[in-house]
Order: structure tokens, then C-alpha cells, then sequence
């Protein structure tokens, strides 16, 4: 079932007190993709990891726990100053940092991380190629990508507006991955009939 719009366009870009709220749903919602996206990228202790629009935070936890440093990227200045308040601690011992940007031009460094993640970010890409190679330049040469996100073609069915979601399919999903560098793509359900999936590019 397609969210309602006001609620749809928090969901691209959370703002305020609703944006919170909505957030708050949401992790709710994709808790499951959220935890299996994680469980695939197995983070290491030595990682330093980045996630890409994390929304309504409820990865960054399970990441600051298990990682050795955590980026956290959003385009919404709200939630990052949320971030920033909540994780003070992580931030003054230098384990995590959080900012505010744009997948397509992302403030990080180039080949600065072993992981990242970044769960239902697609829909609100501009373009999936300059994703996928601004993702593959902050990566080192070994770096491994967790990619969280429901197929076009179920948000279709479900009526999702497409005046704020892109739809994007697997299989073009996959291609702009490969297209940018990475030489492995594979797609993950935790069963056969789970309507989204979760890439790992390697």
C-alpha cells in the first residue's frame, strides 16, 4: 500500500517534527530490510563505513556498534542535525560524522571506506549512474555496497506517486553498478517471495 503524499514526500526528504514522526514509521516498516541489508554487508570491526541517507536512523546504531568509524550522509539538514545531537558522544571520541549532502556529489573522499550501505535511497536519485560512481569512488578497490530497495514494478502496483519516487528496476539498478566499477552484483531476498531485495556489489 502506497503512504499517503504528505507522507511521501517526508519519506524523500524528512523536515521537522513530522519528518521525525514519518521516520520513526518508517523504521518500523523496513526494519527487516534494514536488518538484512546489515547482515549481508558484515561489518568488521576495523571497517570504517558510510551510510548513504539514513533517514530515520535506525542503522546507525547497529553500524556504531560494530564498525571502527561510521559516515552518515543525509540531504535532509534536519536529520543530520538530529544525528549529530544523538551520536555527540560517538562524534567527540572520533568514531562517527555525520553530514549533510547529495548522492550525486557526495563530501567524502575518494577510496575512504570498506562498507557502505544505503537502504530505499534510490527512488530519490537524480541519475543512477552518478550514484552508483560517486558510491564506487568513496570506496577502497576491495569495498563492498549494500543496496536496499523495492522494485519499480511492485511500487507501480502499489500506486506509489511517481512525481516523488523514481522506480527503478533491478536489472537497471545492477547495470549502473557495473557500469561504475564494480565487478559483482548480486541480488538477495531473504525468501523467493519477498517483494524487495538487496544488492551487493562488490
Amino acid at each position: 500500500m502506497a503512504p499517503p503524499r504528505l507522507i511521501a514526500r517526508h519519506l524523500a526528504h524528512p523536515r521537522g517534527v513530522f519528518g521525525r514522526f514519518v521516520g520513526g514509521l518508517m523504521n518500523r516498516h523496513n526494519s527487516r530490510m534494514n536488518r538484512f541489508a546489515l547482515e549481508l554487508l558484515d561489518v568488521k570491526p576495523s571497517d570504517r563505513v558510510a551510510e548513504i541517507g539514513f533517514g530515520g536512523g535506525a542503522t546507525l546504531a547497529p553500524l556504531l556498534d560494530r564498525a571502527a568509524h561510521l559516515t552518515a550522509v543525509d540531504r535532509s539538514q534536519d536529520v543530520v542535525a538530529w544525528a549529530t545531537a544523538r551520536y555527540r558522544t560517538a562524534i567527540d571520541a572520533g568514531r562517527a560524522d555525520f553530514r549533510t549532502g547529495e548522492i550525486e556529489a557526495l563530501p567524502l573522499q575518494n577510496g575512504q571506506f570498506d562498507k557502505v550501505c544505503s537502504v530505499n535511497t534510490v527512488y530519490f536519485w537524480r541519475s543512477l549512474s552518478a550514484g552508483a560512481s560517486e558510491i564506487r569512488r568513496v570506496l577502497k578497490t576491495d569495498g563492498v555496497l549494500a543496496l536496499g530497495f523495492l522494485p519499480g514494478d511492485a511500487m507501480e502496483r502499489s500506486g506509489y506517486p511517481e512525481d516523488i519516487f523514481a522506480f527503478r528496476a533491478v536489472d537497471d539498478v545492477g547495470h549502473a553498478l557495473r557500469q561504475a566499477g564494480f565487478g559483482t552484483v548480486e541480488i538477495h531476498r531473504p525468501e523467493p517471495g519477498t517483494a524487495w531485495n538487496v544488492l551487493v556489489a562488490r
